[in-house]
């Protein structure tokens, strides 16, 4: 279902989360949950995967994430300051110590030439420290999609260093 490189990746996320005593938990947008299905692939996952919120709607961002409506407003829904309240907001939601949150543009439609198609903000929220970053892949929808959820397990592991 995945690539191999995908899933040694989430196990070293996990096994790196468990070492610590740690749990993660996403808040997806255009990845729509496949962040959660590449995880919850991995074998003994449940000790350290908890759970996501698929907020794929801005209103789901705001009314079940707390997404402040000014900041999707002023921003839009591919920004840093929205993935970095939703892992924020999503650790506290689902009691966890790290989080990673996605919103982009997977395409093929959406982009604008202010954000083209492939952008995509990544924001990771662990131990109380927030940082985001801002990609633009290429390749189809699933590509895009498959990237995202690549880069956000490769940025939590940075940040765990």
């Amino acid at each position: 279902m995945f690539s191999e490189h995908l899933k040694d990746i989430a196990v070293s996320l996990g096994n790196t989360l468990t070492e610590r005593r740690m749990t993660l938990c996403t808040a997806e947008s255009c990845t729509g949950g496949l962040a959660g299905a590449v995880l919850t692939a991995v074998a003994g996952s449940s000790r350290w995967f908890r759970g996501g919120v698929i907020a794929y709607a801005n209103d789901v961002k705001q009314h079940i994430l707390g997404v402040d409506a000014a900041v999707l407003q002023q921003h839009g829904a591919v920004s840093a300051q929205v993935v970095e309240s939703m892992a924020a907001r999503a650790c506290r939601l689902l009691q966890c110590t790290a989080g990673i949150a996605v919103s982009g543009i997977a395409g093929p439609d959406g982009g604008t030439p202010q954000k083209p198609v492939g952008t995509v903000w990544i924001g990771w929220h662990c131990q109380q420290k927030t940082a985001s970053r801002v990609f633009l892949f290429s390749g189809n929808r699933d590509a895009v999609r498959l990237q995202t959820v690549e880069q956000g397990l490769l940025g939590l592991m940075e940040m765990l260093k």
